[in-house]
């Protein structure tokens, strides 16, 4: 990671003999999608703001196993929560922090029963937590009665019920939050989950990512937030589709927050 950031990883923790308060998990996106790299950016940006001592796995990150358990692959999905499960727990690794909803889903429900038992914390959440501590401020400047709508990421919002972390979040930017007709409990999904971002989508009447950017685009927002690399890029394929591209922008909430530091 570049820009400055001061990035550890777990390994330099351990030859120090300490152990950092929280392991960030980039994931799979955050490391090697180029637009989903700066959302991981960003979030090391704030981390670094709010002095948080943090390491990555770097090389020794793998795949949660998040899309072969959902591709229908459980043998496969077991073998890589397995050796990630050994990783972490060698590592004493206590608490996660990661900006992919796929992976705390899947770290946070899933890996218990296979011997992982961490605190799995969603980026939005712990941004609050920077927030509300004081360790983190913002100066609400930047996107200034802008209009934002945030999209709820189906392993964030309906999976495991985190709906007002990213909106308090987003009011700290002094923007204005308008609420899409389908939003919490019942926001459409992107289109990316399931693994269905990897394989094209079925006949029909209109792709789920431009029916959701639609509802999207309703709001008559200046920005879409997400909470989520696979959302953000279904997202800003549907704003390409509706040919919206110089009006609306995708950004993640770690984005908003490190644009507003």
């Amino acid at each position: 990671m570049s820009e400055g950031l001061v990035v550890k990883t777990m390994e330099q923790y351990m030859a120090e003999g300490k152990q950092p308060e929280i392991l960030f998990w980039v994931g799979s996106a955050g490391s090697y999608d180029d637009r989903a790299k700066k959302i991981s950016r960003a979030f090391a940006r704030i981390l670094n703001k709010a002095n948080v001592e943090f390491a990555v796995l770097g090389a020794e990150e793998s795949n949660t196993g998040d899309v072969a358990k959902r591709a229908g692959n459980e043998f496969l999905f077991q073998m890589q929560a397995m050796m990630n499960i050994e990783l972490l727990n060698g590592y004493e690794i206590k608490r996660i922090v990661t900006c992919d909803p796929h992976s705390f889903n899947t770290l946070k429900n899933e890996y218990p029963s296979l011997g992982g038992n961490y605190d799995v914390v969603h980026h939005t959440e712990y941004i609050k937590e920077l927030l509300d501590s004081g360790r983190l401020s913002v100066e609400g400047e930047t996107y200034k009665e802008k209009r934002i709508t945030f999209h709820d990421p189906c392993y964030l919002g309906r999976a495991n019920s985190v709906f007002d972390a990213p909106r308090e979040v987003l009011k700290k930017t002094n923007a204005s939050l308008v609420e899409m007709k389908r939003h919490r409990k019942t926001a459409l999904c992107c289109g990316a989950g399931g693994a269905q971002m990897f394989k094209e989508p079925e006949k029909g009447d209109m792709d789920i990512n431009v029916m959701r950017t639609k509802d999207a685009l309703e709001t008559q927002p200046d920005i879409i937030a997400t909470g989520c690399p696979y959302c953000n890029t279904m997202m800003t394929d549907g704003i390409k589709a509706h040919e919206k591209e110089e009006s609306v922008t995708v950004l993640d909430v770690a984005e908003l927050i490190a644009n507003s530091l």
